[in-house]
């Protein structure tokens, strides 16, 4: 029996990844499709290392002892941001992590103190500044791994139940039926994962007390929890690339207009100004008509000539004007008491300061600075 569960969370393993490759080189999505990737191969990693131990691959030789010692394969933290931003990224392709966003993932330090405590040790003994005792230093890094296990399923329930929320939110305020195909999948996603929090809370609760940790690892092992992974990895892996997939016929099957008639270029506006309102391109610091033409299905040509011809606008100004909406809305809702004007502008997709103040300027007909004194004033 223990033969066939360590085959079956090989088989997922490998089958994760398969399907990280496979995600990382869609060229469509790509911001999705790579959250779910690393997604996969995290929990593939973990997977690994359990079939590893059981098998007792990383005992076979000194090279590959040190390595199991100093390699952190089982990374759980950063799983719960994983999740969140890629419910965002599926229902708004233009979201892009920034810096905020980059710091919760920091928390991956509390995978990683075991490994950080045997480099330590390892360097402390080779300089003969600590002495060849292993035993204590043995004995805390398994009691870290044991109740680091709280944190880490307190970080990744967390997450889930803003990624529920916010899909929950999404789909009261956004009535597109455009999406509805994407909503189901994630909350599917979010169920599977919800689900599996409730398995490992029933498992960690008699895990964490030391009465009875060792019975339960003795009768179940860690089968309960890495089962379900992976049956999680082929089922996501294989799902989410479906939808990548599905995604991308989507846009491809858009009307494209070869003929600029009143009411194609009806048509095409709505579909331009859909981009921009609901699915916020313009907050891409590096969007162009290539990424509008992918994301509408619009001939790039088409494009230009209905803003040129019919809006006496060029790309980049219709695009901007967009960004300068987009930064005087901010402002009125009070962002600037936690950003300054730069960091503002270039979350509302401008891409330098400069490049900002002289469009601004164009726009508004005085500066950004000028233009705060005046709305100061006026309150």
């Amino acid at each position: 029996m223990t033969s066939f569960l360590n085959t079956i969370i090989l088989l997922g393993t490998l089958q994760g990844l398969i399907l990280c490759i496979l995600l990382f080189r869609r060229s469509v999505n790509k911001r999705s499709n790579r959250m779910l990737a690393f997604l996969i191969l995290l929990m593939s990693m973990a997977s690994l290392n359990l079939y590893c131990i059981h098998n007792h691959l990383l005992e076979s030789n000194i090279i590959l002892r040190f390595i199991s010692w100093v390699v952190p394969l089982i990374i759980i933290m950063p799983m719960g941001p994983l999740i969140y931003f890629y419910i965002q990224s599926m229902l708004n392709p233009s979201f892009r992590l920034a810096s905020k966003h980059r710091l919760q993932f920091l928390a991956g330090i509390i995978d990683i103190v075991p490994q950080l405590t045997t480099i330590i040790f390892i360097i402390g003994v080779y300089m003969k500044v600590i002495k060849y005792h292993p035993e204590p230093w043995g004995l805390f890094i398994d009691r870290y791994n044991m109740y680091s296990d709280i944190p880490r399923w307190l970080s990744l329930t967390i997450y889930v139940l803003l990624s529920f929320k916010f899909l929950r939110k999404e789909k009261t305020t956004d009535v597109n039926t455009d999406k509805e195909a994407i909503r189901k999948w994630l909350q599917l996603f979010i169920t599977i994962f919800l689900s599996f929090q409730l398995i490992w809370f029933i498992f960690l609760i008699p895990y964490i007390l030391p009465a009875y940790s060792d019975w339960l690892l003795n009768k179940f092992d860690w089968y309960p929890i890495y089962i379900p992974i992976a049956v999680m990895i082929y089922w996501l892996g294989l799902k989410g690339y479906s939808i990548s997939l599905t995604v991308n016929t989507e846009k491809v099957k858009k009307t494209i207009f070869r003929d600029i008639t009143k009411e194609g270029v009806t048509q095409i506006m709505s579909l331009l100004q859909k981009s921009m309102k609901d699915d916020k391109l313009y907050l891409n610091p590096e969007l162009n008509l290539e990424t509008v033409t992918k994301h509408t299905g619009i001939a790039a040509k088409m494009i230009s000539a209905v803003l040129n011809q019919h809006q006496q606008t060029s790309f980049n100004k219709w695009v901007n004007a967009y960004r300068i909406g987009e930064f005087k809305l901010r402002i009125r809702n009070g962002c600037l008491e936690q950003l300054t004007i730069s960091a503002l502008a270039m979350e509302c997709g401008f891409n330098s300061q400069a490049t900002f103040q002289r469009i601004f300027k164009q726009s508004e007909g005085v500066t950004p600075s000028a233009y705060l004194k005046t709305i100061s004033s006026n309150n």
